[in-house]
This record gives C-alpha cells, sequence and structure tokens, in this order.
C-alpha cells in the first residue's frame, strides 16, 4: 500500500471535488429515518493483504458522522483498502466521479446512467443527449467501467423498460468502444439482462455489481466468463443464496464491493456504510469459500486489477 501522504502537492494537478453531493435519503425497505441507527461504526482490523472496492458512491453523506472522498478513502486504506472504483449514476455524478479519478491516485471511475433514470430522461427526450456525455466522459484514462447500468424492474414498471432496454444496449456499445469493463445493475430482470447481453454481446469484461442471483445465474456467469461483485448483502443472515452461488463461481471471476453508503455488512446492516468496512464483507467471503483470508485477498486483488487495470497515475505529458 504507498503512502499519499508524502507526497508534495503539485499546484497544477487537478483537485479532488468537494464532497456532499448528495444525502442518502431512507428507502423504501425502511419505515423512518429514525430507525436507522446512524452511529457510523468503528474500523475493523485490517487486511492481511490490501484490496479493492470495485463499486462505491463517495459522493454521499450518510449517517451522523459525516466522511469527506479524502477521510473515506484515508480510513480505507489503514484497515487494507487500497483502492476504489467510484460509480455514477447521473450525468452530476458521473462527472464528478471521472474529475475524482483524475485527482486522487486511489480512485478510478464509472459512469453511466442508472437504468431508473432512463425513463424520465425518455420522457422528457434527454436520453440520447445524456448518454452522448456518457460516452464523452468513459474516454477519459481513468474511467475504467461503464456503469452502474442494466435494468431494473423492480422500481419501473413496464411503461419504463422500453427507454431501460434502450440505455442498457447503448451503454454496452459504449463500454465495447472504448474496451472498458461493464457494471450491470440487475434487480428482478435477471432472464432479461442475460438475454440483452447474450444478443448484443457483452464487454469483455462485465461484472454483475451486487451480485443477487443464485446458483443457476452464478453458472451463466462463470460459463460466458463475466464476472461476480459481492456486496455486504452476502453477509446477510437471510442470504444463504448468495453464499452458495459465490462457492460454484470460479475463483478467478470473484469481486468484491461496498455498494457504500448502502448495503452494510453485518453485523452493523442498516448503518452508514464505506470503504473503510470492506474488510468485513472480505472476512466473510474467505468463510465462505473455506479459504485462508490471505489467499482470498491475494486472488480479489488478481482479479480486480484484471478487469480494471492499475490504479498507478501515469505521468503526465508536458
Amino acid at each position: 500500500m504507498s503512502d499519499h501522504s508524502s507526497a508534495e502537492p503539485d499546484a497544477a494537478a487537478p483537485q479532488p471535488p468537494a464532497g456532499g453531493l448528495r444525502k442518502r435519503s431512507t428507502d423504501g425497505s425502511l419505515p423512518s429515518a429514525q430507525k436507522r441507527d446512524l452511529q457510523r461504526p468503528a474500523s475493523p482490523e485490517p487486511l492481511p493483504i490490501s484490496v479493492y472496492d470495485n463499486h462505491t458512491h463517495l459522493e454521499f453523506e450518510d449517517g451522523f458522522e459525516q466522511l469527506d472522498p479524502a477521510e473515506s478513502l484515508a480510513r480505507a486504506e489503514a484497515v487494507g483498502v487500497r483502492g476504489v472504483v467510484q460509480v455514477g449514476t447521473d450525468l452530476e455524478t458521473s462527472r464528478w466521479s471521472a474529475q475524482m479519478a483524475a485527482a486522487d491516485p486511489r480512485v478510478l471511475a464509472a459512469v453511466a446512467l442508472h437504468p431508473n433514470e432512463a425513463p424520465r430522461l425518455a420522457e422528457r427526450g434527454l436520453l440520447c443527449e445524456h448518454l452522448s456525455e456518457i460516452s464523452r466522459l468513459a474516454a477519459q484514462p481513468r474511467v475504467r467501467a461503464v456503469g452502474e447500468t442494466g435494468l431494473d424492474f423492480f422500481r419501473t414498471g413496464e411503461d419504463g423498460r422500453e427507454a431501460q432496454l434502450e440505455s442498457f444496449e447503448a451503454h454496452i456499445d459504449i463500454a465495447k468502444a472504448n474496451g472498458i469493463a461493464l457494471q450491470i445493475h440487475d434487480r428482478d430482470a435477471h432472464d432479461d439482462v442475460v438475454a440483452t447481453l447474450l444478443r448484443v454481446g457483452a464487454p469483455e469484461r462485465t461484472v454483475f455489481h451486487c451480485f443477487s442471483g443464485d446458483v443457476e445465474l452464478a453458472k451463466i456467469c462463470a460459463e460466458h466468463g463475466w464476472y461476480l461483485s459481492f456486496a455486504g448483502t452476502s453477509t446477510f443472515k437471510n442470504a444463504p443464496a448468495l453464499r452458495e452461488a459465490m462457492r460454484v463461481a470460479p475463483s478467478s471471476r470473484i469481486l468484491v464491493e461496498t455498494d457504500a453508503p448502502f448495503l452494510t455488512p453485518e453485523p452493523f446492516r442498516g448503518r452508514p456504510n464505506a470503504p473503510y468496512l470492506l474488510p468485513h464483507t472480505v472476512r466473510r467471503m474467505a468463510e465462505t469459500l473455506e479459504q485462508p483470508l490471505d489467499e482470498v485477498c491475494a486472488l480479489l486483488v488478481e482479479n480486480t486489477e484484471r478487469v480494471y487495470g492499475s490504479w498507478q497515475m501515469e505521468p503526465e505529458t508536458r
């Protein structure tokens, strides 16, 4: 793990954007904000080998103790999370993510329009315009994925599915045109996501973000060389199917993420999440796979770098 604190600041280098772009709102799974425990959990014991959080949202504020992006990254480094993929879900957060990646060597970016954004944009006649901007952002050197994109039939009804499919197919094309990974959001839409990938042609590196499928979907991913990214949901007591899917997935296709500030792993489910809590999920993965923790960490590093490349900043040419 490199020591970023010793480097002298470069006045000409890009500066990271300020945090607090969004505040987390209570979602439909919680009756009210007052019923969430908003205390931020303490830092876990550091991992023996530093890994990557391949899907997080640093732009969100959550909980009583606010962490700006730099603080969040520093706290993550201290427990063995060497870098993150900061993920956009609309133009504002995608631009912010690309700026963050350009400014901080611990960050790579993913840019996209979330599937639930697509119907709203289509109704306003803005979908094509916003997709064009995502395509432009995807060409930046530290943008290494298009995502999160995909299909979400939980919050979008039949009338929005056409726009979601149009957007998803466009994102697939953008990822392939730029030779970068695709991060898929798949909620209540497994069959349609798979059918779309097979019909259009999946990018070489395709990741099911916050994998939510069962053994059958894990086997389909294995057959096509797609990656399964496991979040805090895989630690939940009511998620044995996710752990079974993890066991049948090829070891070379497993990734890990926080999806922070959401999906905080056990034993802190419902509390504010951040990349520094990733070790809880990694340790549970090692238990599920019945492998030594250091071997699982090394495996996750190898897989993540295969998907997204190196986090190292390339020297600027002058």
